[in-house]
């Protein structure tokens, strides 16, 4: 490979050049341009344009009694899509995971509605093109002096849509997320559907993981309560509005609540934070069903 190597780790996978579905030892090496799997006798260059889709996690099924957790991988080639599935330790994969779609999908140039909603009501804000940056949990959205951070954490929903820009239909990822307490609405068009996909398949990744991680925090029903109250002030409020009994149990309550980072101190007062602000719309989910 004569371009720069991103990352280069040793791992299991499997490759279209293979003869059976059992993974073989190689090395994964990953540049600007394409991903490269490479064993003692054979290797497979895969162009990362013609990479269709990705997932992170549980193989295909047809690979499950030979692999755990994997990257698969699904590109072009010859107009049939072909499949790779990797495999290898914990933070090799995650290394490779956030890497691949920084390469395959950042430093794309947007154009980007923001806010496009606020709190459900459409705004009047301008289309702008802006430069998309991808970090651990975020996206970063740069232009013009201008930095939007969309933190998935917060991510309330997100789908795709289509939008008519400049006479020309694009496809558009809309995500809903919370901002100090309010719903936002951010809009992300790209030129190129295949680019859109693998965007909205890093969100869908990264708001999984943030899931999972959400669910191992224990939030008791005193803790609920005074998040919903937070909640229903607006996101933010001053302590004192948020007493309904005691003021040292109530005091005691947002300290654990502040501990797991599910709220904060604010300008106004106290604020949710984003994780706090998915633990109070998925009890209001729980309660609609």
């Amino acid at each position: 490979m004569s371009e720069g190597v991103v990352a280069d780790f040793a791992g299991r996978f499997y490759t279209e050049k293979m003869e059976t579905m059992e993974p073989i030892t190689g090395r994964v090496l990953l540049s600007h341009k394409q991903l490269v799997l490479v064993t003692d006798d054979q290797e497979t260059r895969i162009p990362l344009s013609s990479v269709v889709d990705t997932n992170i996690g549980s193989p295909p099924q047809a690979f499950k009694q030979f692999f755990n957790d994997t990257v698969t991988i699904a590109y072009k080639k010859d107009g049939q899509q072909k499949v790779a599935v990797i495999e290898g330790t914990g933070p090799n994969v995650e290394k490779f995971k956030t890497v691949f779609f920084k390469i395959i999908v950042g430093g794309q140039t947007v154009i980007v509605t923001h806010p496009a909603k606020r709190g459900g009501r459409i705004t009047d804000a301008s289309d702008r093109k802006m430069k998309l940056g991808l970090k651990r949990g975020q996206l970063d959205l740069k232009g013009n002096n201008e930095t939007v951070t969309i933190d998935l954490g917060g991510v309330i929903d997100f789908g795709r849509e289509q939008r008519d820009i400049g006479g020309k239909t694009r496809p558009t990822l809309s995500v809903d997320h919370s901002e100090a307490g309010t719903t936002l609405t951010t809009l992300i068009t790209l030129p190129n559907g295949r680019k859109l996909n693998l965007l909205g398949r890093y969100v869908r990744l990264e708001y999984s993981d943030i899931m999972e991680a959400l669910e191992e925090i224990e939030v008791g029903d005193e803790e609920v309560e005074t998040l919903v109250s937070l909640y229903s002030a607006g996101g933010s409020a001053e302590l004192s509005m948020l007493v309904t009994g005691d003021i040292n149990e109530t005091k005691a309550i947002v300290d654990k609540l502040k501990s797991k980072e599910l709220v904060e101190d604010g300008e106004e007062g106290l604020s949710l934070t984003a994780k706090g602000q998915v633990i109070v719309n998925k009890k209001i989910e729980s309660v609609n069903a």
